[in-house]
């Protein structure tokens, strides 16, 4: 079992920055902690080469991210102040997803400590999106003949409308986004489907909700990978994501889904996606908690 970690995830921001970026630091030092993983389970992806890249985004809005030229308006879209490498980083994560999905197709689960940058258009970023690694990764390996067909599956509290619009009437990528509806992006896209959640669900509905949806879209797409969007602002102490998910309510998500994906002999490749809540401790946890259940149920 491989998962994809660098140092460069954890990018310096300001003090007062909403962005809990020290996750990146804390995720792989309590899975060590714990001994969940080993250090050689860890690997440092390499930057993605241009030409990947340039197989999602456009050379537009590539160029503007490699050559630092970034509207103010631009930056503010996504959140963070442009740096040579807060690119970087973004090229790096992208890599780690490509090479952890490849690793899924050959041991079955694949983990990417960053990643799930679903906010990030063909040409534009917003919402602490830069480029959409998922969406590079899917293209990679459709165009490498790796697979055929890839079912994204965004469970994180925000709609992925970057992945739905870089996807729209694309039958080789079927993208499924369960999210709040009253949250941010407040301009949805149209995921192949939508599952919009009230305000202040619940663990019982939202996990009825998923166990309704997902075996029905498995038997209809046929993946032969899923990238797995496994976003943590679910939580109710989430600080923006409006739903009332307990930490158990989160883990017994995953769960379903990779107890699912492993039923039917489905690769999955793991983002971490968002998570926002006071506490840095609760976002760790629960993502760590993903990591358990993934390794457990694939048999790490």
């Amino acid at each position: 079992m491989k998962i994809a970690y660098h140092d460069i995830y954890a990018h310096p921001l300001p003090a007062d920055h909403r962005f809990p970026m020290v996750k990146y630091e804390l995720i792989p030092a309590q899975l060590l902690r714990e001994g969940v993983i080993s250090h050689e389970q860890l690997f440092m992806p390499e930057p993605a080469p241009e030409e990947v890249i340039l197989a999602t985004h456009t050379a537009d809005w590539w160029e503007k991210l490699r050559d630092q030229t970034l509207s103010d308006k631009e930056q503010r879209h996504i959140g963070f102040r442009q740096s040579p490498r807060l690119t970087q980083r973004e090229i790096v994560i992208a890599q780690g997803t490509i090479d952890i999905a490849l690793h899924a197709l050959d041991h079955g689960i694949g983990f990417n400590v960053a990643g799930g940058t679903h906010h990030a258009f063909a040409d534009r970023g917003e919402g602490f999106c830069l480029l959409n690694d998922f969406a590079i990764a899917a293209n990679y390996l459709l165009q490498q003949k790796k697979v055929k067909k890839v079912l994204i599956t965004d469970l994180d509290v925000h709609q992925g409308n970057g992945t739905a619009a870089l996807f729209a009437g694309n039958d080789r990528v079927f993208t499924f986004s369960m999210h709040g509806a009253h949250n941010y992006p407040f301009h949805k896209e149209t995921s192949d489907l939508d599952i919009p959640l009230p305000d202040g669900i619940t663990d019982s509905t939202y996990l009825q909700l998923l166990e309704e949806a997902l075996p029905r879209l498995i038997e209809q797409v046929k993946p032969d990978i899923v990238c797995y969007l496994s976003g943590v602002d679910v939580l109710e102490t989430d600080r923006f994501g409006k739903l009332k998910l307990t930490a158990e309510g989160c883990r017994q998500r995953d769960e379903i889904v990779f107890s699912l994906l492993h039923r039917h002999g489905i690769p999955c490749a793991v983002a971490m996606g968002g998570g926002y809540s006071t506490r840095i401790s609760d976002i760790v946890n629960a993502h760590c908690h993903t990591f358990k259940t993934g390794l457990s149920i694939y048999g790490f």
